[in-house]
């Protein structure tokens, strides 16, 4: 998953955020080697993510390809008024929800896999780090696309609230919110199924 990039700084990237920006550009002048670089740099990144909000895993490459293809024809407006990871990770979002629409889930507009725990060693200790994770997969699935969407981008990705809301484009106070509401539920569920965790 990691294809060979150090995480940095709780985001994944193998180069700096002006490289990227000099990739998009070759993007925007409909460079097909650049498209494949930026496509393999974004990719593992963009499957994580989308299989975090959507809890579908049958949709996570449609909706990979519909986010490359907007990114290959619309790179040229790109702005410059964010990073080009925001400017990419708010495509996939809003395809993701997209896609959820037209299946049929309710996406609420108002209000997986998960990092290894750093310390398992032997095999009992991984076996409940499995168990643990598949509990929690669990308990996101109970959030809303949005609410998942929040969690993903601040516990695994890094990003700070100003970022996310970005992405998923909306306010600050409705990111704040929106996490509030998820780690209410989530603490709700922990609990009322603390036994079978």
């Amino acid at each position: 998953m990691h294809d060979g990039r150090a995480k940095k700084g709780g985001r994944w990237g193998a180069i700096s955020a002006s490289e990227e920006v000099a990739l998009l550009g070759r993007v925007a002048t409909e460079d097909a080697d650049a498209f494949e670089q930026l496509y393999r740099l974004y990719s593992p990144r963009l499957q994580r993510f989308v299989r975090g909000i959507t809890k579908q895993p049958a949709l996570v490459d449609e909706i990979l390809d519909d986010t490359m293809l907007v990114v290959w024809r619309k790179a040229y407006t790109f702005n410059h008024g964010s990073k080009v990871s925001t400017w990419i990770l708010a495509i996939a979002y809003r395809q993701a929800l997209k896609k959820l629409r037209r299946n049929g889930v309710s996406v609420d507009f108002d209000t997986g896999e998960l990092p290894e725990v750093a310390g398992a060693a032997g095999p009992e200790e991984e076996l409940q780090q499995q168990e643990l994770h598949a509990h929690l997969d669990v308990a996101l699935a109970t959030l809303s696309p949005e609410q998942r969407a929040v969690m993903e981008l601040t516990y695994y990705f890094g990003y700070a609230c100003r970022e996310i809301a970005q992405i998923v484009g909306c306010p600050v106070d409705t990111v704040k919110t929106r996490m509030f509401h998820a780690r209410r539920k989530l603490k709700l569920w922990l609990t009322a199924h603390r036994e079978a965790i």
